[in-house]
């Protein structure tokens, strides 16, 4: 019973995993694109270490057809990150390397797109961000430094 458990398992594994080869894979820049992808792969490679997430904040500007959600941190850049989007579960997956939070569960007052947010400490060095959404919706993702923020833009 339990080697049937194991190879259904080890069977159904890669149905779940992503297939890099169909998604596209992008690195996150220092600046605004203006560049709304609404599927895709996402990543920044950054020597910063013990990096803590300060807050979560979002603002809607009338005229401009996007919601902005900046991610706080503590130190003068980002961490290295690994992001996810998936227009299909309507959510955007954010991996954040050497990170910790370092207030309470940061959560957002008020979003016009964002139905859920989730914090995973993962093993203790690393931090899983779920951003679930109230719809389909596409993303332009960007950083900024001193102090480093991550940019996600909703429209």
């Amino acid at each position: 019973m339990m080697r049937l458990l194991f190879i259904t398992l080890l069977v159904s594994l890669p149905v779940l995993a992503q297939n890099l080869m169909e998604e596209r894979i992008w690195k996150v820049s220092p600046r605004k694109k203006s560049i709304f992808l609404d599927s895709g792969v996402f990543h920044h490679n950054s020597q910063t270490k013990n990096s803590g997430i300060t807050s979560i904040r979002s603002s809607a500007t009338p005229g401009q057809g996007y919601e902005r959600v900046v991610i706080d941190f503590n130190t003068a850049t980002i961490p290295k990150i690994y992001g996810h989007i998936s227009n299909k579960e309507q959510k955007i997956s954010v991996d954040f390397f050497e990170t910790n939070i370092v207030t309470s569960q940061p959560q957002l007052k008020s979003s016009k797109n964002v139905k859920t947010i989730d914090f995973i400490n993962v093993d203790g060095k690393s931090i899983t961000m779920d951003l679930t959404l109230k719809n389909k919706a596409s993303f332009d993702v960007f950083f900024l430094e001193n102090p480093g923020r991550l940019v996600i833009d909703i429209r």
